[in-house]
């Protein structure tokens, strides 16, 4: 039986010349799983072949976010109970969704309203116009429990984000409010929560010429939202300093832990991210700057690629299915982790994922 149209994990909305891609399980945070992609692939292909689609717009349904990332829960169960392949197969359908989204021929745009994590940051990771709010939540956690950030974003941040804001947001899964996000490169404009139905209205009724690229599509919908959006957001020079000087270019998680431990400023901001790290799996921590390292400067297609032989690794590795044990699941946030020591996983985990 088909889904009813207005309760479809996904909505496909056409008003005027925008294409609105809705995600629709407001109960779980609009988290993304198979059906979601599916749906999302084929809205975003329809809008490609429609000439009478000029803008895509994404936002989510609900209170609480635009995107908490990928089903993880969904995932676990599918790798304990043996189905690894369906697990790794929603993710290659994911990654190239978010794939279509970077290489998109007409502007896309995203809401990110409230909670957007993992996933999320996925979908707006190509997006040309992104819009936060002060209810915006932004991080990739994913080495929290026992993942990696994916998605290609150990690729796309460095093109994105100032030096060090990769390996730290990477590694920390730290979690930035609206003007974080836009300081960090990670979203374009920000603008009021109570004004996004407004905002969304503007562009619904919009009316863009067909015939021009997408950067100067874009150009056009920052000028019609304008009124909307926030023209000074504040900036952190000492904090940029901190992330710089701490995480940029660094090629080991022990130097970096190291350096947070002997550090002699921000000593209570080291201190914190020093015991971030320490309750982060050591095998995560390892693969994700591991990929840092080797994606910086890539083609999104390669780092969706080696993202891909990433997941494939992780997945196997017991400490993913311990992370979401210990933190979604049982929720004791006592995850054994395997190996305990950063050292140990820096010995065992190079050769596992194609580094030497």
């Amino acid at each position: 039986m088909s889904e009813k149209k207005e309760t479809a994990p996904v909505l496909i909305r056409r008003r005027g010349r925008t294409m609105s891609v809705v995600l629709n399980r407001p109960q779980s945070v609009n988290s993304l799983d198979p059906r979601m992609v599916q749906l999302i692939r084929e809205g975003l292909e329809e809008a490609e072949r429609d000439p009478l689609v000029e803008v895509v717009l994404f936002y989510g349904e609900g209170e609480r976010g635009f995107c908490a990332g990928g089903d993880v829960k969904k995932m676990a169960h599918l790798v304990a109970h043996g189905k690894m392949e369906e697990c790794l197969r929603f993710l290659e359908e994911e990654y190239r969704v978010d794939l279509t989204i970077h290489r998109f021929p007409k502007p896309v745009v995203v809401l990110a309203d409230g909670i957007t994590m993992g996933g999320g940051l996925g979908l707006s990771a190509g997006a040309d116009v992104v819009v936060c709010t002060e209810r915006t939540r932004s991080a990739m956690p994913e080495t929290r429990i026992g993942f990696f950030p994916d998605v290609g974003a150990t690729g796309w941040m460095f093109r994105k984000c100032p030096p060090g804001y990769p390996e730290y947001l990477g590694l920390t899964g730290y979690e930035m409010a609206g003007s974080e996000c836009v300081r960090a490169g990670l979203a374009t404009h920000m603008a009021a929560s109570r004004d996004i139905p407004e905002i969304r209205a503007v562009l619904e009724k919009s009316r863009m010429d067909v015939s021009l690229e997408r950067g100067e599509a874009a150009a056009g919908i920052v000028r019609l939202i304008e009124p909307f959006l926030r023209r000074e957001i504040p900036s952190k020079p000492l904090m940029d300093d901190w992330v710089r000087n701490y995480f940029a270019g660094k090629t080991t998680v022990t130097g970096i832990v190291e350096g947070l431990r002997e550090c002699s400023v921000f000593t209570d901001l080291c201190r914190d991210v020093f015991r971030e790290l320490s309750e982060r799996s050591p095998t995560s921590l390892v693969l994700t700057l591991n990929l840092l390292r080797m994606n910086e400067g890539r083609t999104i297609e390669d780092v969706l690629r080696t993202d891909l032989d990433a997941a494939r690794f992780i997945l196997s590795h017991p400490d993913f299915l311990e992370g979401v044990r210990a933190r979604l699941i049982d929720k004791d946030d006592r995850p054994g982790w395997r190996p305990e020591r950063i050292e140990e996983a820096e010995r065992l985990a190079c050769p596992l994922i194609g580094k030497t």
